[in-house]
């Protein structure tokens, strides 16, 4: 059902803008219902696209960041927010493509997976990631973690790759291991850190892609049971070029250890999709405003998302969930999302030559 517009006297009353428990732990609290003044229709509204179920984790961050962004972009009326569609975020990524007007008035909160499943042709996907406009970002650290550390690379057998499925952001630890030139046995189905860290402590998995919130906490069990954190995939700077990740500086990226153990670079265009299905993996949440909102409007969106990203409430929520928020490096996190059309085609083929994984 498409997001339609009417007049605030019309609008009886709005959900306040609660959190989820992951953002009440660090202390950001939840707001009371707030009632529109029926008489008052001289504000613009505002709203928020949610790409995905109520009280989902992308539900949850959304509702902190139209509490952090209210006061700044609509003093006067709440951000209002819709959700739409399942976990990954397809129908509701959908819906900003086809149904948005880009009138500066909605945005649309996204989680990750909707892009994998765009760079992975998912037949259902019917919207360009690259054509988005970046306001802000949740950014996660995206670590691999190997029992017996770096020296396990130069064992001939398989690495056998703990992953949900090829359309996840495992799909990032597949490429990964293939720029290494490591040969991998997925062992797919494990979906969430508790499967995987089962899994790596009964010994049927060597190595994890720890993606997502609380990665040094996800960590710890892994560790104990002799997994050794060998890297990051790294980020893309303003120059292109792979560097280290700030959340985890210390850790060397993957293109760093391929290039010690002498590695066959990837091709160009299969280096591009690996690019963008790295920068994906490390999107906790991106909200973004749709393709052609004019510059003035989107200077005011992303004025408002600073301002929020430097308040102390989502401040400690972030740290909680050792997530980065930005304001200022959103689009740089997303441009990797704008991959030619080689570089889909040569995901894609890598898939089903290695895996026989095809979009359903």
């Amino acid at each position: 059902m498409p997001i339609r517009r009417v007049l605030m006297r019309r609008r009886m009353f709005i959900q306040g803008c609660g959190v989820g428990a992951t953002l009440l732990r660090s202390g950001l609290a939840a707001t009371p219902m707030v009632i529109a003044d029926p008489s008052d229709v001289s504000a613009s509204v505002y709203d928020i696209l949610v790409c995905g179920p109520h009280g989902g984790r992308t539900d949850r961050w959304a509702r902190a960041v139209a509490q952090g962004m209210g006061a700044k972009l609509s003093a006067r009326q709440p951000i209002l927010l819709h959700s739409v569609g399942g976990q990954d975020g397809v129908t509701g990524a959908n819906r900003l493509q086809t149904t948005v007007i880009p009138d500066g008035q909605t945005a649309a909160m996204l989680p990750s997976e909707a892009v994998i499943a765009f760079l992975t042709g998912d037949p259902r996907v019917h919207f360009q990631p690259g054509e988005w406009i970046p306001v802000m970002a949740g950014l996660n650290a995206a670590v691999l973690i190997v029992r017996g550390g770096l020296q396990r690379l130069a064992d001939p057998a398989p690495i056998r790759l703990a992953a949900a499925s090829p359309e996840s952001p495992d799909l990032a630890a597949l490429l990964a291991f293939q720029r290494l030139g490591v040969a991998t046995a997925p062992v797919f189905g494990l979906r969430g850190a508790a499967a995987v860290a089962r899994a790596f402590a009964d010994g049927e998995a060597d190595a994890v892609l720890l993606t997502g919130e609380e990665v040094p906490a996800d960590a710890a069990p892994l560790t104990a049971e002799g997994g050794v954190a060998v890297g990051t995939l790294g980020v893309v700077d303003e120059q292109n070029q792979m560097v280290a990740d700030p959340l985890f500086p210390a850790l060397p990226t993957v293109h760093a250890i391929a290039a010690d153990r002498g590695a066959t670079p990837l091709s160009r265009p299969l280096e591009a999709a690996y690019r963008a299905v790295a920068a994906a993996s490390r999107i906790d949440f991106m909200l973004v405003l749709p393709h052609l909102t004019t510059p003035g409007t989107v200077a005011m969106w992303r004025q408002a998302a600073v301002g929020a990203v430097a308040t102390p409430a989502l401040q400690a929520a972030a740290a909680a969930s050792a997530i980065d928020l930005t304001a200022t490096g959103a689009a740089l996190a997303a441009a990797p999302f704008d991959v030619p059309a080689d570089g889909l085609l040569a995901l894609r083929q890598f898939l089903f030559q290695h895996f026989g994984w095809r979009p359903s």
